[in-house]
């Protein structure tokens, strides 16, 4: 967890067994994901890190990807891979963020495999089920980490705990859709995008927020919107 969970500070995971680590998402730069790795060597001992997943295309979750291992096979879904393979900020940042985050040495690293609505990893000892919400949410190609005998969910940017989701590569509509669907899994614990770990009566606020948000949203819009 990286706080404050602000403009490219981004959370990541890692799955661990006796026959290697699963690690969810990098971080945007090659200091915090040196930092990320070094953590994930400590806690497991070294482990090799022998597969990742990118929950979405979006730099803070995935310009990392070049300091993993060569060995390691990466996931994502079909449009995140062409979403980061067109991404034009890594080569050079907008104005938007001033000053211009210092990336380090990362560069372009894409998935080796390409998801569609769902795929099961068996790793780590584990089911990892990698699962699409079925249309565009925070954005095109977005992917949930669920492990179902742990009860524990990787929802990337799906859900953001105390900061303003963004879906402006996505659908307004489509995001809270998303959110119903992450509580249908019934996680005992989120480990949102950004923001700290969630558990119990915390998820349901959360969501619950997220709801809210996007309903001001649409009300909003139709609001001021010609019908």
């Amino acid at each position: 967890m990286q706080p404050d969970g602000t403009w490219w500070v981004n959370n990541a995971g890692a799955v661990a067994g006796d026959d290697g680590v699963l690690v969810i998402d990098a971080c945007a730069t090659a200091a915090r994901t040196r930092r990320f790795l070094d953590a994930v060597d400590t806690a497991t001992g070294g482990a090799p890190v022998r597969l990742a997943v990118n929950t979405h295309q979006h730099g803070d979750h995935t310009y990392g990807n070049s300091l993993l291992p060569s060995t390691t096979v990466i996931v994502g879904h079909s449009r995140m891979r062409e979403g980061l393979q067109a991404d034009p900020i890594i080569d050079g940042c907008p104005p938007l963020w001033n000053p211009v985050p210092d990336w380090g040495p990362v560069a372009r690293r894409l998935p080796d495999i390409s998801a569609g609505s769902a795929l099961t990893l068996h790793a780590a000892g584990r089911r990892i089920e990698l699962l699409h919400p079925r249309r565009p949410a925070h954005t095109t190609g977005d992917l949930i980490a669920w492990l179902p005998e742990e009860r524990v969910l990787f929802s990337g940017d799906l859900v953001f705990a105390g900061f303003t989701p963004l879906v402006f590569m996505g659908s307004v509509d489509g995001a809270p859709a998303a959110v119903d669907w992450l509580e249908s899994l019934q996680p005992d614990v989120v480990v949102p995008g950004h923001g700290p770990v969630l558990t119990g009566t915390g998820i349901t606020r959360v969501l619950d927020e997220h709801r809210r948000y996007y309903r001001l949203i649409l009300d909003t819009a139709g609001s001021v919107l010609p019908r």
